[in-house]
This record gives structure tokens, C-alpha cells and sequence, in this order.
């Protein structure tokens, strides 16, 4: 299901200009608009839309983040979420992207307008499961994303790499959207549910007001396959013990957290991108909530070369205004 953040419709793109085009309107798509990565990108498009004269940016979330990037690409979308690894999947036209003929092509026209957290995975059992860390999860059912997307890539690679387990060998993972996968969580009927966020998390909130909730992680976050799957674009986090109120952990947990961003048509003209990065970052302390992105975001983690990924001329010469290139 496709949920509108702002505006009734996604309108067509007006023709660009060197200048800035009068009421344009930008096409952002993101995930499941639960999600906190989703809040953020939606954040986004409020602050620009207050701010800046002349663009609206409309918001749909649904669906899943690999199909948005390659729609970038071909131009039919203005903005999406990404990753490294995904623009680098798709810009090598592999796993997903391996029967995308446009795939390599595409990718040429996506470029980086920044990046941001996207925030440790927890990996969650109810607080009476007797799967106490990851490597129990043998012959279990789960949910680890939607397949075919990138977070259920990123987890199974993780437990691969960090337990020995294989999705649909040694362990089964439902296929369902992230609605979808999490009401089977509520509901018992699957073991293990994971999700990555910045703590405190809704669905994690909504979970502990009736239930006792674990996170897990595997015995060992050492070796050469761990260190394989880390790479250049993720990294070892905490999941800390007292993140929620029914939470049964007594010691932090170490997971993987990795960077997302917000993509971006390299042929959206320049002057247009420009004014849109300044009038976010400009007006970001406009946002006065809680929400545990806002802690997280800085420009200097929003600039990072990551998978070869170019920065938009028109978010370049910002960044470069600003002294942060």
C-alpha cells in the first residue's frame, strides 16, 4: 500500500532551467512511512517545502528502496532513499539489479544529495524466548525486511557472517512488507523480527507497553566473514540495555548500523538541488522534536565518499559554501 505524505498525487516535473524553476514540483519516494529512516526523508521535504519558494516536494511512502533508486535512474522519480551498498549493486548491476538491463545505466543518473544514520539493527525475540542470542535461531522463523530489498540483504548477510546460518537453509524468513512483518511479530507468529532504527523506536515502544521485549546479537562479532561484511560502509554499534522500558537486556548489544542517504537525479538542475540543501540544512533547527534522528544527522556524516557515489553538482557547491568540502 502507498501512503502520501504530502499532497494528494505525485504531479509531473516541470522543465528545468539554469535558474531556479518557478512551482516545481519533486517526486520523493521512501519506505514503509512507519519507518524511521522514512521520517527523516519526510522531515526533509517539510522543512524544504516551508522554506523555499516556488518547490513542493511530494512524499509517497511504500514499497522498497532498490526499485526507487533504479526508478531515479530512469528518471521517474526525483528523489529516494539509497545506500552504498545498493548504488553499488546497481551500478554493477548485481543481486537485485542483475536482471535490470538499465540497471549500470540508470545508476549514472542518481547522485547523492546526503546521507545520514540509518541506525543499529536490532534483531528482537520476545523477553521469554529461549533464542538468547543469534546463533540460536536455527530452524526459527522470521522477519528480517521485505525480499529483495536492502535490509533484508544486510541481515542475512549479517547473520551469515556472524552465526554461519543461511535464509532458507537453516532458518525461514516470511515474505512480507514491513507492515506486514511486523504485525506478525505482535501477534506470535514468528520468532525473531528485526528492524533497523535509531533507539527509542516506535515499533519497539508499541511492543514493550504489553510485552517484554530482547534484542540479540551473535556469540562472537569477530573473524575474517564479519570483517568481509563490514566493509568500507558498516560499522559495529551498541544497542544499549535500557532503550525501553520492558526491555529484558542487562548489558548492551552489539549490532551493525550502516549509512543511508537521500538520492537524487543527477539531470534535477543544479540550481534547484542547491536551494534545496540550504534550505534544509539552514532551517534544520526548525525541527524541535525528540526524534532520535535529529541528534544523529550532521553535515560532515551527510558528505561521506561512500561506494564511489557522486554528490550532486548543485548539493556540492553548498557543502563547498559551507566549508564541509
Amino acid at each position: 500500500m502507498t501512503h502520501i505524505f504530502k499532497g494528494a498525487a505525485l504531479a509531473a516535473l516541470l522543465a528545468a532551467s539554469p535558474a531556479l524553476a518557478q512551482d516545481q514540483t519533486l517526486r520523493m519516494a521512501t519506505i514503509a512511512p512507519s519507518l524511521g529512516q522514512a521520517i527523516t526523508m519526510a522531515t526533509f521535504a517539510n522543512i524544504v517545502n516551508d522554506n523555499l519558494d516556488g518547490i513542493t516536494i511530494e512524499v509517497a511512502g511504500g514499497g522498497a528502496a532498490t526499485l526507487h533508486q533504479l526508478e531515479v535512474g530512469r528518471g521517474n522519480l526525483d528523489f529516494a532513499m539509497t545506500s552504498p551498498t545498493i548504488y553499488a549493486l546497481m551500478s554493477n548491476g548485481r543481486a537485485m539489479y542483475q536482471n535490470q538491463p538499465d540497471a549500470i545505466e540508470a545508476s549514472e543518473n542518481v547522485s547523492l544529495l546526503m546521507w545520514f544514520p540509518y541506525g543499529q539493527y536490532h534483531y528482537t525475540v520476545r523477553g521469554g524466548s529461549d533464542i538468547e542470542v543469534l546463533d540460536d535461531i536455527e530452524g526459527a522463523t522470521v522477519f528480517i525486511g521485505p525480499q529483495g530489498g536492502g535490509a533484508y540483504n544486510a541481515a542475512s548477510r549479517w547473520i551469515e557472517a556472524s552465526t554461519g546460518l543461511v535464509v532458507g537453509e537453516d532458518y525461514e524468513a516470511i515474505s512480507a512488507n514491513w507492515q506486514t512483518g511486523f504485525q506478525a511479530f505482535l501477534d506470535g507468529n514468528i520468532d525473531m523480527y528485526v528492524n533497523g532504527c535509531l533507539d527509542p523506536c516506535q515499533q519497539f515502544i508499541q511492543f514493550s507497553e504489553t510485552e517484554p521485549l530482547r534484542f540479540i546479537g551473535p556469540e562472537s562479532t569477530e573473524g575474517e566473514a564479519v570483517d568481509q561484511f563490514l566493509g568500507n560502509f558498516s560499522y559495529l554499534e551498541e544497542i544499549p540495555a535500557d532503550a525501553y522500558a520492558n526491555q529484558t537486556n542487562t548489558a548492551p548489544v552489539w549490532s551493525h548500523n550502516t549509512a543511508v542517504g537521500i538520492g537524487v537525479r543527477t539531470d534535477l538542475d543544479d540550481e534547484t538541488v542547491y536551494q534545496i540543501t540550504r534550505a534544509f540544512w539552514e532551517n534544520l533547527e526548525q525541527v524541535t522534536s525528540d526524534a532520535p534522528w535529529a541528534s544523529a544527522i550532521s553535515i560532515d556524516y551527510a558528505v561521506q565518499s561512500l561506494a564511489g557515489m557522486p554528490i550532486h553538482p548543485g548539493a556540492r557547491r553548498y557543502y563547498e559554501e559551507v566549508g564541509a568540502l
